[in-house]
């Protein structure tokens, strides 16, 4: 079975509500333009789980544009695969949440098909949800250094660095993960093992954990290839990159979620999804498409 996303997983209550009702309910309608674009998200994934219909009335029903290429576009798509789920088997845990512009971005710990690490990424147009992407990976057990993929820091801090952060990361994706320029990671990432919390499930603290872990790809003759950056999106402490490239000789999702204090990149989430071939995607819209 295909991974899916949040759109796939509400209960079947909310085909029985009417999708369109529900998108024109006047008691949320009311609520959006005093709710933040981040609380609506919250409460759109939470409702995943609590089978509440009326965060959908967040979405507009008119433009909806699904980039998860396993769902149909568009609401259609949305009440099509939403009965898949055996109601009331659905979980889902925002653990961060951040907001850069019209860009709303939420790292989440699902169980729905089984547990998931999970990316959600909404752009917003007057108030209502117009555009999804997501990153998916199975969860794993901690990794060497007993990070899980969710547990550390959720607090968003330091609003005033957030261009300055986001800068550094994109510097960083390019130069290091893109062009492989090692000798500059030194100006991203420090040397001691406790500058740089690794929460990947198959690598280590620090430089080195890193280093191995790339030593080990590439003797297996699977080095992993970052070959384009798609966006940037942060929030003071908090930067996601998504890109796309190779890893397991397989062709990629790559959503790296950083956190940087004083100026350096100090603690990693990430989740790495297969992008299916053409022939299979349920949408045109692509895994990318960022404006």
């Amino acid at each position: 079975m295909n991974k899916l996303s949040l759109s796939n997983v509400f209960s079947n209550s909310l085909i029985a509500a009417g999708i369109m009702g529900l998108a024109a309910c006047s008691s949320v309608a009311s609520e959006t333009e005093t709710v933040s674009n981040k609380d609506k998200a919250i409460q759109l994934i939470s409702a995943i789980e609590t089978g509440d219909p009326a965060p959908i009335a967040y979405i507009n029903p008119e433009q909806y544009i699904q980039h998860n290429l396993a769902i149909g576009d568009g609401l259609a798509g949305f009440a099509e695969v939403m009965q898949m789920l055996p109601a009331g088997s659905a979980k889902a845990d925002v653990k961060r949440a951040f907001q850069d512009g019209e860009y709303v971005v939420l790292h989440t710990e699902y169980d729905f098909f089984g547990p998931k690490a999970g990316f959600d990424v909404f752009r917003f147009e007057q108030g209502k949800i117009v555009e999804h992407w997501d990153n998916l990976a199975d969860v794993a057990p901690a990794n060497s250094s007993g990070r899980t993929q969710f547990d550390g820091m959720t607090d968003v801090t330091d609003l005033d660095k957030t261009e300055a952060n986001k800068a550094m990361v994109t510097d960083f994706v390019d130069s290091i993960l893109i062009k492989g320029q090692m000798a500059k990671i030194g100006q991203f990432i420090g040397p001691e093992d406790q500058d740089y919390l690794q929460h990947n499930s198959g690598v280590a603290d620090g430089l080195s954990g890193l280093g191995e872990a790339i030593k080990a790809l590439t003797e297996a003759g699977l080095p992993m290839v970052y070959a384009e950056n798609h966006k940037i999106l942060g929030q003071g402490n908090f930067v996601l990159s998504i890109s796309e490239g190779k890893f397991l000789n397989k062709h990629v999702a790559f959503y790296d979620l950083f956190r940087v204090e004083k100026d350096m990149i100090v603690e990693h989430w990430d989740t790495i999804e297969e992008i299916p071939v053409k022939a299979e995607w349920k949408n045109t819209n692509g895994k990318f498409g960022f404006k």
